[in-house]
């Protein structure tokens, strides 16, 4: 981490957003590597990972869901559909929204973008215990509340 950044590592005021900022970088670097041969890239795979564990979603439902704007879950979705991953099918209760599902080779790709991904998780886990990564995940999960309410 550049020292920039801090001054002194006891320091309260420290913002803890370059931190996440730059980790989110290297991460997307990262599963943009591991996810390439799939053509599924690291703005993608958490919509296909959404659908393969709460299919049939709407895109609307997907986008509050991962909290994410509903154009970014648009072209996500179209990306997917271009691959043949996912496709959609008119909600037969409201035609004004569209169904989500995974095709035969979304389902065949699924478990290989979960290894993927737990490659990752894996190297930035390296040196930190099960109970610091838990209370990691809670800390950060606070934030995110903060942050949307």
């Amino acid at each position: 981490m550049s020292e920039h950044w801090r001054q002194n590592d006891k320091d309260a005021s420290e913002s803890h957003g370059p931190y996440i900022s730059a980790i989110y970088r290297h991460m997307q670097v990262a599963i943009s590597a591991e996810l390439a041969p799939y053509r599924i890239g690291s703005g993608q795979y958490i919509f296909l990972m959404a659908i393969a564990f709460q299919q049939p979603i709407t895109q609307k439902q997907l986008s509050e869901k991962l909290f994410i704007d509903k154009t970014t879950t648009a072209k996500a979705i179209t990306k997917l559909e271009t691959e043949g991953y996912v496709r959609r099918e008119v909600d037969p209760a409201d035609n004004r929204y569209h169904l989500l599902y995974l095709t035969d080779s979304g389902r065949e790709v699924v478990p290989k973008v979960q290894e993927a991904l737990a490659r990752v998780k894996n190297k930035t886990r390296n040196g930190i215990t099960d109970e610091e990564y838990d209370l990691l995940l809670s800390l950060l999960t606070i934030v995110l509340r903060n942050l949307t309410k």
